[in-house]
C-alpha cells in the first residue's frame, strides 16, 4: 500500500499551518515549524503572488488529506461517499475521517499521532467489540467499544499517548476509560465538535468542477 514515507515537519510547512503530525514534539520547542515558518525549499522565504481560487481549494484538500494520513484515491472515495449520503456534503467528509479506526485510536489517546496509531492497528493491537481489527480505515460506529489488547497494554508508544492527550484533549462525543484501557464511541461528531481549522466546503467546490 502506497504511504508517504517524507519529513512530517514538511508537510506542516507546505501549508503553513501546525498538523500536529508527530505527536507531543509539535507541541515542544523542537517542533520545525516553529523554528522555521516558512515553506521548505530555495525560495520558502519569498513572498508569491496572491494564490488563485484553485489553488486555495486544491491546498485545503492537501492540508485534509495530510492531517488525517490520505492519499488521493481513498479521499476521493471518501469525498463521492458523502456525497451520496444525505446531508451537506461537506460534513458528511468530516465525519467519516473522524470515524476511521486510526483517528479514534488517537482521539482516545492510545497514541501520540494519527501516523503512530495507523501502525499500531495494522500491528493488532487493539479490539473492536472484543473482535480483532486491524484496518486503519475502519469505520467506527456509535456505540463501538474499543479495547487495547491485554499484551499490548506495556507498549511505551501507547503508555506515553495516554499520558500526553491530556495537552490536546479528549472530545465529548468519546467516552474513555483509562485504567481498563477502553474506549467508546458514544455519538458521531457533530461540525462544531471538529475543531480544526478546515474550510471544507473549498474541497467540494474543488471537486465540483
Amino acid at each position: 500500500m502506497a504511504r508517504y514515507v517524507g519529513s512530517s515537519c514538511r508537510l506542516c510547512r507546505q501549508e503553513n499551518l501546525k498538523l500536529f503530525l508527530k505527536g507531543d514534539r509539535c507541541y515542544g520547542d523542537k517542533c520545525s515549524f516553529e523554528r522555521r515558518p516558512y515553506a521548505p525549499g530555495q525560495h520558502g522565504q519569498r513572498r508569491g503572488r496572491k494564490p488563485s481560487d484553485y489553488r486555495v481549494q486544491l491546498r485545503e484538500k492537501q492540508k485534509v488529506k495530510k492531517i488525517y494520513g490520505i492519499l488521493e484515491k481513498q479521499f476521493r472515495g471518501y469525498y463521492f461517499r458523502s456525497e451520496r449520503k444525505k446531508g451537506i456534503t461537506g460534513t458528511n467528509l468530516l465525519v467519516l475521517l473522524e470515524s476511521r479506526l486510526d483517528n479514534i485510536v488517537f482521539r482516545m489517546g492510545f497514541s501520540n499521532s494519527r501516523n503512530q496509531a495507523r501502525q499500531m492497528v495494522r500491528h493488532n493491537h487493539f479490539l473492536v467489540n472484543n473482535k480483532k481489527v486491524n484496518i486503519p480505515s475502519y469505520l467506527v460506529r456509535p456505540g463501538d467499544v474499543i479495547d487495547v489488547k491485554e499484551k499490548s497494554r506495556k507498549i511505551p508508544q501507547l503508555l506515553e499517548g495516554m499520558e500526553t492527550v491530556v495537552r490536546r484533549g479528549i472530545p465529548d462525543w468519546i467516552e474513555v476509560e483509562k485504567e481498563k484501557f477502553r474506549g467508546t464511541l458514544k455519538s458521531l461528531p457533530n461540525r462544531e465538535d471538529i475543531t480544526m481549522p478546515i474550510q471544507e466546503q473549498l474541497i467540494v467546490e474543488l471537486y465540483s468542477k
